[in-house]
């Protein structure tokens, strides 16, 4: 899956005004699509998203940008086997520096050279929330809306892409909406279901007047 700049930050917590400078500044910008000018996209990969959630996480435990941002440059040029440090790496951190556990168990790369180890970052249990995270976005949300007097179920779908919701009705196939909130998409298919009705409506006395001529 793909994620635009609405779903990224729904999912792990960032605001985007801080989304925004992270991907100016070249801290950590979109790998499947970049902004290329006005209405244009940004998508992010799943790696991003854990890239950026390690990231924030650093950043609540009371570690500035400029630290973070040191410590994967000396990651990058200490550890080069390892292309993306905040999506690869173990980290722990004391709220002043940042430890890294490699795969000796006795070694802790200090990538600020000083404090305390006091918690660490689980990546697997982190990846794991994630996925949970992304799962709870896509997951189908089903409704019921009233047009002329009869209920209509409505099942509304995430759009980690484009953003906001599309929505569809299982009673009338074919029949399909979006919209950027929930309220809107739900707006949005009660006009598509009285269109569609219209539409069959007219089909049917279609039909009829052949038969009759």
């Amino acid at each position: 899956m793909n994620f635009n700049s609405k779903a990224v930050c729904r999912i792990t917590g960032l605001t985007q005004r801080r989304l925004d400078y992270w991907d100016s500044s070249n801290f950590i910008k979109p790998s499947v699509s970049e902004a290329a000018g006005k209405g244009s996209v940004r998508l992010y990969s799943f790696n991003d998203l854990v890239q950026i959630k390690v990231a924030k996480t650093l950043l609540d435990s009371g570690l500035t940008l400029q630290k973070i941002r040191k410590a994967v440059t000396y990651l990058k040029k200490h550890a080069k086997e390892v292309e993306k440090p905040l999506a690869e790496l173990r980290f722990l951190t004391d709220g002043k520096t940042i430890f890294v556990i490699t795969g000796d168990e006795k070694q802790i790369i200090d990538t600020l050279k000083q404090g305390q180890l006091v918690f660490s970052i689980a990546l697997g249990d982190l990846i794991e929330k994630l996925r949970g995270e992304v799962f709870d976005l896509e997951k189908e949300r089903k409704y019921s809306v009233r047009v002329k007097g009869r209920k209509y179920r409505v099942i509304l779908h995430a759009d980690t892409e484009d953003g906001g919701y599309w929505g569809e009705c299982p009673d009338l196939p074919g029949c399909a909406s979006q919209g950027e909130t929930i309220e809107e998409a739900l707006d949005m298919m009660k006009d598509a279901i009285e269109g569609h009705l219209k539409v069959m409506e007219e089909d049917r006395q279609a039909e009829r007047s052949k038969r009759v001529s």
